[in-house]
């Protein structure tokens, strides 16, 4: 028995668009053309139809599907396993963002009470990052510290966080005038203001042992947007992440070297 394109769009639920397209790119051609030219879908065209409609619901490509339907015995197994590896992750990705949205609004709930304009006259050129700030949650999705940190940033009044950023504002200018001076990033200034830097976290977020210090470090190294959260671009020289980050490794290794400095 025979099916005109539109038939088949009706029974797959597709739009006869989609049928042309498939045609189109060899995906699927019809068995058949009526006297007038038309398409015509015969039993077995329904049934690979039904073959791509299943694969493109799984996420693959049009190009996948084409290559598993050549052979499917051969292709389809190992096509069928990547893809279920991809979608376990996407699932626990979804999962985790999930949970961070949820504690973002209870975050909000808490109460934020910072209008825009209190935000700007706070914080000045520092710029949260909405991408890296989403990026840093689900990283940290399962860290008790980060949730504390979020706790304790969403109760901080005004005035706290004006104290805090002028606590980061003269530690940041002398990291920059060691940074200038020349000093050694794993010597006494460097790491004496890498564990002011550790401490800062700890009175204002959450506890930093020097473990965490190293991975925030990192981070700072890493990632543009996080070293803007500690030195604004107006302020930034080259090699002072770097600088950064090789001064918290060398206080977290003296802090955690039974003959050194506790």
């Amino acid at each position: 028995m025979s099916y005109s394109v539109g038939q088949v769009a009706a029974f797959a639920g597709v739009t006869v668009r989609t049928l042309h397209h498939y045609d189109r790119a060899g995906l699927l051609s019809p068995g058949g053309r009526s006297r007038a030219g038309y398409r015509l879908y015969d039993d077995a065209d329904l049934a690979r139809l039904q073959q791509i409609l299943f694969y493109r619901e799984l996420g693959f490509s049009l190009d996948e599907i084409a290559d598993i339907l050549k052979d499917p015995q051969a292709n389809a197994l190992a096509h069928l396993r990547a893809r279920q590896r991809r979608l376990g992750e996407e699932i626990t990705r979804l999962q985790r963002l999930a949970e961070v949205a949820e504690r973002a609004i209870e975050v909000q709930q808490t109460g934020v009470t910072l209008t825009p304009a209190e935000r700007f006259e706070v914080f000045g050129e520092i710029a949260f990052d909405l991408s890296y700030a989403t990026e840093a949650q689900l990283k940290w999705a399962a860290s008790e510290g980060q949730r504390e940190s979020m706790a304790r940033a969403a109760a901080h009044s005004k005035d706290d966080w004006r104290r805090l950023m002028r606590e980061a504002a003269a530690w940041r200018a002398e990291l920059l005038a060691a940074f200038d001076d020349g000093e050694s990033a794993d010597g006494e200034r460097a790491m004496d203001l890498a564990e002011e830097h550790r401490l800062h976290i700890s009175r204002w977020f959450t506890s930093c042992p020097p473990a965490m210090h190293r991975r925030i470090a990192d981070d700072i190294v890493a990632d543009p947007r996080a070293f803007a959260l500690v030195v604004p671009p107006s302020q930034q020289r080259p090699g002072l992440a770097a600088y950064l980050g090789r001064a918290v490794h060398a206080n977290a290794a003296r802090r955690t070297d039974p003959e050194g400095d506790r």
